[in-house]
């Protein structure tokens, strides 16, 4: 194996890789700082295999250096339907039979971090539901309703070798679980899901580990946080196995606020990168096209600054100073052959913020005209210092033209003192801070939508309100 990957560099000589998207980029990517021994780093992995094919190269050079590596993951990737008729060659729903998919993931990735020379003992699975976790984030806190699967139709840990197994599936226990497993282990370095994955259980991990290292604030010394990223429209392509090129930035992304890193691998770690994924049988025999092409000469990770906004005396809208401005970009997957209409693209717009008087305010500016049918899903995730997380509200704004509904977790509010300015260009969206639990910062996303259909959506992001 060793030997034909040498040869298809040699073979490729560079020039496969200047026609790779983004390829232009890569020199300006700063390379990944090398571990040092004794650190800690931890892999939070949304389900087995995200650890091996993101973080396979950061594992083996971390073990190297002779550094310390611990793997949580929130899932047991159950959800997979379509995974498990591939692979168990048959049709079932029973609930037995989920459960049975996510303890056969358990044991893959145990195999094959095991390979890659980790013991059982550095592995955490805590079991939580596939699919479902975003949607906990959103909704389920202090709530004597948790979270029921639609598949499974479990709502607590059913994994009885897991250390959360019986926990409802509700906001307060994963992040508890989260929250214990940094206090325990004090990681230095944490590689985690990234907030631009177009999966929900990618983007959830990503929110709970924002939140957790707030509440911990000084009682741990404050981690330097790697987010990878996995799912993305038309990304990685080629798709199957190349390993003689090498991982870039999806097109996408190239121009954005995201600072890239990347870890370069040698011929020797690329060759075991690629054999630990074979470990994943229930996943590759419907998806090895797809998890092969992560086998490549790096790995990459990248996160969005926060953004700080500085409190406006109340005054005209006109004179509102935002923040800098977060792109807007596709999120919905599409087959590999999808040609996106180049009107789509010539339409992105993008959001920014303020805070001024006693709102928040988000405003979204587009290019084309906006149409009654014009829509937006806005998630607003306060965190206050001196209030709960599971406290807080969780606010979702909904608007279709000039119409607004307003929830906090799952409940409607009827008199929200929501202000929405809905004009030709832009709209513009002021929420009372009192409505947010006067938040220290909030997480804040966004989805716009024509009609039923979603067009784009602007990422997870960090605001500071100073």
């Amino acid at each position: 194996m060793k030997a034909i990957i040498l040869v298809l560099l040699l073979l490729s000589g560079g020039c496969v890789r200047a026609k790779q998207p983004g390829s232009q980029r890569q020199d300006s990517q700063m390379q990944l700082a090398m571990f040092e021994p004794g650190e800690k780093v931890l892999i939070l992995a949304p389900h087995p295999d995200d650890e091996a094919i993101a973080c396979a190269g950061i594992i083996q050079k971390a073990l190297k250096a002779g550094a310390q590596v611990r793997i949580v993951y929130l899932t047991n990737g159950d959800h997979n339907e379509l995974a498990f008729i591939v692979y168990e060659k048959r049709i079932t729903m029973r609930q037995g039979e989920f459960i049975h998919l996510g303890k056969v993931r358990q044991q893959e990735s145990t195999k094959a971090m095991k390979f890659l020379g980790l013991a059982e003992k550095d592995l955490v699975f805590l079991g939580y539901p596939d699919y479902g976790t975003f949607e906990i984030f959103c909704k389920y806190w202090q709530t004597g309703n948790p979270f029921r699967d639609r598949l499974t139709r479990i709502s607590s840990v059913p994994y009885q070798d897991n250390p959360s197994y019986g926990s409802e599936y509700i906001g307060e226990n994963i992040l508890a679980d989260i929250t214990k497993q940094l206090l325990d282990y004090r990681p230095d370095k944490i590689f985690v899901s990234h907030a631009a994955d177009v999966n929900v259980d990618h983007k959830a991990l990503y929110l709970f580990l924002q939140v957790a290292l707030s509440d911990l604030g000084s009682l741990i010394v404050k981690p330097q946080v790697y987010p990878y990223l996995v799912h993305c429209v038309g990304w990685p392509k080629p798709r199957h196995y190349h390993p003689e090129l090498g991982l870039h930035p999806p097109d996408k992304f190239i121009d954005s606020q995201l600072s890239w890193q990347h870890l370069d691998l040698s011929l020797d770690e690329l060759d075991k990168k690629y054999r630990s994924i074979l470990f994943y049988k229930s996943q590759t025999e419907s998806s090895a096209f797809y998890l092969f092409a992560f086998a490549r000469k790096n790995e990459l990770f990248s996160d969005y600054p926060e953004l700080e906004l500085k409190p406006q005396a109340a005054s005209e809208d006109k004179d509102i100073v935002y923040s800098d401005v977060s792109e807007m970009f596709e999120e919905t997957e599409h087959p590999a052959d999808f040609k996106q209409p180049d009107e789509t693209i010539e339409n992105k717009g993008s959001v920014s913020y303020a805070a001024a008087g006693e709102y928040f305010i988000v405003r979204l500016d587009k290019p084309k005209k906006l149409s009654s049918r014009f829509g937006i899903m806005l998630y607003i995730f306060g965190y206050n210092r001196n209030t709960p997380f599971a406290l807080m509200p969780k606010i979702r704004i909904v608007t279709m033209g000039r119409s607004c509904k307003v929830f906090s977790a799952k409940k409607r509010i009827v008199k929200p003192g929501v202000i929405l300015d809905f004009k030709k260009n832009y709209l513009i969206i002021k929420i009372p801070l009192n409505l947010l639990g006067q938040p220290d910062y909030t997480l804040t996303a966004l989805k716009a939508y024509h009609g039923n259909l979603p067009i784009d959506a602007v990422v997870f992001r960090k605001v500071k309100i100073k």
